[in-house]
């Protein structure tokens, strides 16, 4: 099975107030450290076969939009090949490229730039990552109660049949539950 290892070049953007002494303040070594959600790693170990998901939109017609999730076809040095597997372009090649992310409102004083290809290995994702998504079989871990109104009701209408629907429900102490709570703010409803 074909594997590759892709890294980022990742800087500092040069439109920011950041100051002179920034190339020795953070070098590339400390850039290549950070993460931030739905933001490419710097280092991405990809193989044949992964599934991955898109974390920006590429080209809206095509069916290439964030959360769009693929198949790994093959690993070319400037582009990945993949396979569609989720949405109105199901089964389509693409052709995925490497492009310059910039993060927005980060917690860091200046702006990184990160030339990487914009995707995540995806063997599962968030609810909310989710909505709008039909999948033959779904999985939901419950760790701890849903903390957002509809959110259950998402994760359980993603699936076509109930026959692909799993539910894990995790206890305090570790066990398997039975029952978990569908928050519901009272205080809101009540002022309605």
């Amino acid at each position: 099975m074909q594997k590759k290892e892709y890294f980022s070049a990742d800087t500092i953007s040069q439109c920011t107030d950041a100051c002179n002494d920034a190339e020795i303040l953070y070098p590339v070594e400390y850039l290549n450290t950070l993460t931030t959600n739905n933001f490419p790693s710097h280092r991405l170990k990809l193989k044949v076969g992964v599934p991955i998901m898109l974390l920006r939109n590429l080209n809206q017609s095509l069916g290439l939009c964030n959360g769009t999730r693929l198949i790994i076809t093959n690993l070319g040095d400037n582009v990945i090949e993949a396979i569609i597997i989720t949405g109105t372009h199901s089964g389509e090649k693409t052709y995925i490229p490497r492009i310059n992310l910039t993060t927005r409102g980060c917690r860091w004083p200046f702006t990184l730039c990160r030339r990487q290809f914009p995707i995540k290995v995806c063997y599962s994702m968030t609810i909310n990552k989710s909505q709008g998504q039909t999948l033959s079989s779904v999985g939901v871990y419950l760790k701890k109660p849903i903390f957002t109104h509809g959110q259950l009701y998402v994760a359980v209408s993603r699936v076509t049949n109930k026959n692909g629907l799993k539910i894990l429900l995790e206890n305090r102490d570790r066990t398997c539950g039975s029952v978990t709570k569908n928050i519901v703010y009272k205080e809101i409803l009540e002022m309605i």
